[in-house]
């Protein structure tokens, strides 16, 4: 194999990392990758624009606090079927982000939902840097 080609390869598999990832805080340095990637200026995630996504709306009726609440660590209810959901803080929910294929369904669910698109992997990463943070 050719060094380029060697190198594009090695470059594919550290963006698809998060199918690998198996703790919370592999699933957000796996998206920090994926975020550098697409934007070599990024720096890190920080819980502090994980936590204002979270809290805010983008253009829909809903934000991720809607259903999920302000406290990451309490559980949430669905706002159209009352449906409990578990807390998303992992300090709270050991069971929450520990399979790369779930977190991935959900952010693209919930991001469609709460953003009409998918979240970017800067988004993702800031907001499990925050929930990562919670206590």
């Amino acid at each position: 194999m050719r060094i380029p080609a060697f190198l594009a390869a090695l470059s594919a598999l550290a963006v698809s990392l998060p199918a690998a990832a198996e703790t919370p805080a592999q699933l957000r340095d796996a998206f920090v990758l994926q975020a550098k990637a697409a934007n070599p200026a990024f720096a890190g995630p920080t819980s502090d624009r994980g936590r204002a996504f979270f809290s805010a709306l983008h253009g829909r009726e809903w934000s991720c606090a809607t259903c999920h609440t302000q406290d990451p660590a309490a559980t949430g209810k669905h706002a159209s079927t009352g449906k409990a959901i578990a807390p998303l803080a992992p300090s709270a929910n050991p069971e929450r982000f520990t399979s790369a294929a779930k977190v991935e369904k959900w952010f693209r669910r919930n991001c469609n939902d709460v953003a009409g698109r998918a979240c970017t992997a800067q988004e993702k990463a800031d907001v499990l840097a925050w929930l990562l943070a919670a206590k």
